[in-house]
């Protein structure tokens, strides 16, 4: 059911580094975003995927992990993502003026490709804190290549849980002692506008 796998597609940050994420799902989950709707059906975006050692450690440096835990940086060795898909922008596709329809389209399509990793048993991390131009240059990629996402993977090895906003409305994650990760969600009836609000 659909509900239920959008809550089970938590943002998680450890993994069992160990178990690989195999090219044919990065491949098939990629083409979930292929399929995934596109604005103007320009199809703009490019995806660059690794699942090997060497690959993921230079991805993984220039990345910058849960800034709301201040007494966690980053996941240590063995619990690091084993796979990275890599959503780009292509803005020989894109006139300068539309370069705003690859944020949207980057959103559907890192929607799509975690909800179909949710659905292997796998899960990941949408980073957009990233040292993009150390990135650009350790990828090669032509100059009208952007990088717009990091898709951080893996086999998850934390347990993610969602509770209610207390009322102070400090909307942070955060930890338990025994790491559990706890994410505050609004309630239903706070972000919807009643039908008669404008009546």
């Amino acid at each position: 059911m659909l509900k239920e796998l959008v809550s089970k597609n938590r943002t998680y940050r450890r993994f069992y580094e160990e178990i690989i994420i195999p090219e044919k799902d990065l491949l098939s989950l990629i083409e979930l975003a292929r399929l995934s709707a596109s604005p103007r059906n320009r199809q703009s975006l490019k995806f660059f995927f690794s699942n090997k050692e060497d690959t993921n450690k230079k991805i993984f440096e220039t990345l910058s992990w849960a800034r709301a835990l201040p007494n966690w940086k980053q996941p240590k060795k063995g619990e690091r993502p084993s796979a990275y898909i890599i959503v780009l922008g292509d803005n020989s596709i894109l006139p300068k003026v539309e370069k705003s329809y690859h944020e949207v389209a980057s959103g559907i399509a890192a929607q799509s490709i975690m909800l179909g990793a949710t659905e292997k048993g796998f899960g990941g991390c949408i980073i957009a804190a990233i040292k993009r131009q150390q990135l650009k240059n350790y990828l090669q990629l032509s100059e009208y290549i952007d990088i717009l996402l990091v898709l951080a993977m893996g086999k998850p090895k934390e347990n993610v849980i969602i509770s209610e906003m207390p009322k102070n409305g400090n909307y942070n994650y955060w930890r338990d002692e025994k790491q559990n990760h706890y994410v505050p969600k609004r309630n239903l009836e706070d972000i919807v506008l009643k039908k008669n609000y404008l009546e």
